[in-house]
């Protein structure tokens, strides 16, 4: 009897011991239609301080459908009657089916305590896979898109691809469908792969013919579950022009890992960065310089924040122009996109242009990738090193160029002549050169006579007193005295046009003409002059508005108003000059 007493006591331990740990699985319902969503709850309960859940939940098989979304919750409380701790882990799955029948659903297996606990499986029942209705709004003519998404669960920018497809009873209603428009939405990027139609599937669904229409890629910029909107497109008849919409997709989308960079920003893929300058000259201080920014890759590179140029005490750094190189790859956008910026140095020496810090986040691996900063090392010279630096060829050839580019010259073009041998005399040849000779000497004859008449009015006639120097010298000028008002209308309408190019051109020409009239070749000179004569303010105002034009032509992204506020300053200064 004692024996049978301690029996039954050990079963009862062993019975409450395996009631410690409870573990199971359940769907919200058992049939579906193919819509529908299929969500699945996995609870498991420990009842005690002393049991240590060592491995996470084990899915089975889920490869009949696509998982949209999951999300797990822990709750831990003490019960007051036997002072017991109680821990529940809850999770849930959202599933969508990819055929239609009945399918098993397996069994979940956790490890606690060293010990293996799974729960029972199950079956649904999937009515069908595709409904009618979530194609399209029904036409007249019976014409539905739907939009499909194999690859439902990614991370936050990085792309999925959709491909929209046309059914329809009447395959001839498959080329009416026209005017596609791409969903647009705050929380996604969309960019289109190609619009190429493949060639029409006589076996779609239920025997329906179907026809591919575009491709696109798809990058969610933020985490959770994502709706893309329906492709809305038009079925064009020769009675009526009707509007069709696809059906909407929701993706689960996946929140970057933490430990991210505090340089990462939203870099998704896998880039390369790289500087370095374009100009072709030396690089000199005070003149502006084409620097460039260049990031490579595949990712979501056209939406991606890209690292700008780091702020200096060196050098002077204006917004840049952005230009994109990027085609549709396998993983996302690939290419290149280029930051051209425009750098002043503001001294001579080494100097160091240096990026901002850049990392990114690579889904292949799933870690983060930081590259640091980018250094591009220049050595600056100054106006009068770069003078220095020419050799004798360079400055022939910039003294032909500005020679060529002031003076204007003749066309001269030269005609090589050929003697014909001729067999037989002509006289008449002969006859017409004689009268030719005569005539030139009875013309240098009468010349001759004229200029030796002018001599004598001339030596008749009462000499003009002389002026002094600086009377000769304004005389001179008034007589060299350019109208700079042409020149004001003529920038003015080359403003208006665009023509920006020739408007710098036509501005170097009036300084030239200005500086001629007062006997100044450079630059440098004219501002001297400018101190002496008009004043060190109108010098001052020369010297910065040879700097604003500078900038100006140089900058990469020009505005009509930038160029307006020029000009004004243009025909104030230059007008003052001229008075």
């Amino acid at each position: 009897m004692q024996h049978k007493l301690i029996y039954i006591l050990l079963t009862l331990a062993s019975v409450i011991t395996y009631g410690q740990v409870n573990l199971s699985m359940d769907a919200d319902k058992t049939e579906y239609a193919g819509k529908d969503i299929i969500n699945l709850t996995i609870v498991l309960e420990l009842n005690g301080s002393d049991l240590v859940q060592q491995t996470g939940f084990q899915l089975p098989d889920l490869s009949k459908f696509n998982i949209i979304g999951s999300g797990s919750v822990t709750n831990t409380v003490i019960d007051p009657a036997t002072n017991t701790l109680i821990t529940q882990k809850v999770s849930r799955i959202a599933l969508e089916p990819k055929k239609k029948g009945k399918i098993k659903i397996g069994s979940v297996l956790v490890t606690v305590n060293n010990r293996i606990y799974k729960t029972e499986p199950f079956d649904v029942n999937i009515r069908d896979i595709v409904d009618k209705r979530s194609l399209a709004a029904n036409t007249s003519n019976d014409v539905y898109l739907n939009m499909e998404i194999d690859d439902r669960d990614v991370y936050q920018d990085q792309p999925t691809v959709a491909v929209l497809r046309v059914y329809s009873r009447n395959m001839d209603n498959l080329r009416k469908v026209k005017n596609i428009h791409l969903p647009q939405q705050d929380n996604i990027n969309v960019h289109p792969i190609n619009f190429d139609k493949s060639e029409i599937d006589p076996s779609g669904y239920g025997n329906m013919p179907s026809q591919v229409l575009a491709m696109f890629m798809v990058f969610p910029n933020e985490a959770g579950y994502v709706e893309v909107p329906g492709v809305s497109a038009s079925v064009s008849t020769y009675s009526n022009k009707t509007k069709i919409v696809s059906n909407k997709v929701k993706i689960n989308v996946r929140k970057l890992p933490e430990g991210a960079p505090e340089c990462f920003k939203n870099a998704v893929g896998n880039f390369n960065v790289n500087v370095y300058n374009a100009s072709k000259e030396k690089p000199e201080a005070k003149k502006p310089l084409n620097v460039v920014v260049k990031v490579s890759g595949e990712g979501n590179l056209p939406d991606m924040e890209l690292p700008k140029i780091a702020a200096s005490p060196d050098y002077e750094v204006f917004a840049p122009k952005i230009t994109a190189k990027v085609t549709p790859g396998t993983a996302g956008m690939k290419g290149e996109i280029l930051a051209n910026y425009v750098i002043i140095p503001r001294k001579s020496g080494a100097i160091s242009i240096k990026t901002e810090q850049f990392a990114f986040f690579d889904p292949a691996s799933k870690e983060y990738v930081d590259l640091g900063q980018k250094t591009l090392d220049l050595r600056t010279f100054s106006h009068d090193q770069i003078l220095e630096a020419r050799s004798t060829v360079e400055k022939v050839n910039e003294y032909t160029n500005n020679l060529l580019e002031t003076v204007n010259t003749p066309v001269l073009k030269t005609t090589s002549f050929k003697v014909k041998e001729k067999s037989k005399f002509h006289w008449n040849i002969l006859l017409t050169n004689i009268a030719i000779l005569i005539s030139l000497f009875v013309a240098y004859l009468l010349f001759k006579n004229w200029q030796k008449k002018r001599t004598l009015v001339r030596e008749t006639t009462p000499a003009k007193p002389l002026g002094s120097v600086a009377e000769t010298e304004k005389e001179i000028r008034e007589l060299m005295k350019t109208d700079i008002n042409d020149y004001f209308g003529y920038l003015e309408n080359l403003k208006d046009n665009g023509e920006y190019e020739k408007f710098f051109v036509t501005l170097e020409e009036l300084d030239e003409e200005v500086r001629g009239q007062y006997f100044q070749g450079s630059a440098s000179e004219f501002k001297t002059f400018l101190e002496k004569h008009k004043g060190s303010s109108v010098a001052e105002e020369y010297s910065k508005l040879q700097q604003k034009v500078q900038m100006e032509k140089y900058n990469p992204v020009k505005s009509a108003e930038a160029l307006e506020e020029l000009l004004k300053t243009i025909v104030n200064l230059y007008s003052q000059i001229n008075k």
